[in-house]
């Protein structure tokens, strides 16, 4: 197994390459080892798959209970992982300072941090505090951690381009690594803001209405592509179809398509 070094050197080299890669998202053991074994170069955990498979909301998972999952994911791979931290489960920029270290013994290499809480943005400079914060944190481990900075305007139904724009730019200049605006869904919307910052630019897709491609997000210049929960929606989706279609009906040829145990062994390394 490499390092936690090993991965976060890893994890740097490829944002600072020049091709886009995909960053999915797993929500537990064997779906992160599945993601490595068919050809992924890293992964980011979704705090609402997460969340959603402990059959709770989003945000509503104790901080212990997500390091704990961290550090099982982390260790389960060879891949670098990146941590969806929430708004880093606190409010005051002392207390995210924390958070980051904490999250930064599990092993993974890499959080965002949202700016949001309960549907309201902090404001700008507040949040900026609070990714200044995180950097000093960062400053004292001893090896590579890249820090995504949220702007999460569009998520909470707040389409404010310029907005998301100006505080992308503050966290830019508070120290964030990678910047990430998700909710975005439009070609051009992106482009500009690609046109304002100087960081590599993540982008959540699996989105409802939205039909971009790898091929055109990787044109314009964006980094890296994530997929939030919509990996673990769409296995629900699947899983509530089939029993639905079985207490109606009474029929069992779901298991006709089903993968077999032993794909799975292989899948899993087991």
């Amino acid at each position: 197994m490499k390092t936690q070094f090993e991965k976060a050197e890893l994890f740097k080299k490829l944002h600072e390459d020049k091709s886009t890669f995909i960053i999915p998202n797993p929500w537990d053991v064997a779906t992160t080892k599945i993601v490595e074994n068919l050809g992924f170069k890293a992964l980011a955990t979704s705090s609402a798959a997460i969340a959603f498979s402990e059959g709770v909301s989003d945000n509503q998972l104790p901080l212990d209970n997500v390091l704990q999952y961290l550090e099982k994911i982390s260790r389960a791979t060879n891949l670098p992982v990146s941590a969806d931290l929430g708004n880093g489960f606190y409010d005051e920029p002392k207390k995210i300072f924390d958070t980051i270290k904490l999250a930064a013994n599990t092993g993974i290499v890499g959080a965002s941090i949202e700016d949001v809480k309960n549907n309201e943005s902090y404001s700008i400079e507040f949040s900026a505090e609070r990714i200044t914060a995180a950097t000093e944190a960062i400053a004292s481990l001893d090896f590579p951690f890249l820090l995504t900075a949220r702007a999460d305007n569009y998520t909470i139904g707040k389409t404010d381009l310029k907005d998301t724009i100006k505080r992308l730019q503050a966290y830019q200049s508070a120290g964030a690594d990678v910047l990430f605006a998700p909710g975005i869904k439009s070609i051009k919307d992106i482009q500009s803001i690609l046109h304002e910052i100087d960081k590599p630019l993540n982008v959540m897709m699996g989105l409802k209405d939205c039909h971009l491609d790898f091929e055109s997000l990787s044109k314009i210049g964006v980094k890296r592509i994530s997929l939030g929960a919509s990996l673990y929606r769409h296995a629900m989706t699947s899983f509530i179809e089939t029993v639905k279609s079985l207490n109606q009906n009474g029929k069992f040829d779901f298991a006709q398509t089903a993968i077999s145990s032993d794909a799975l062994n292989e899948l899993l390394n087991i």
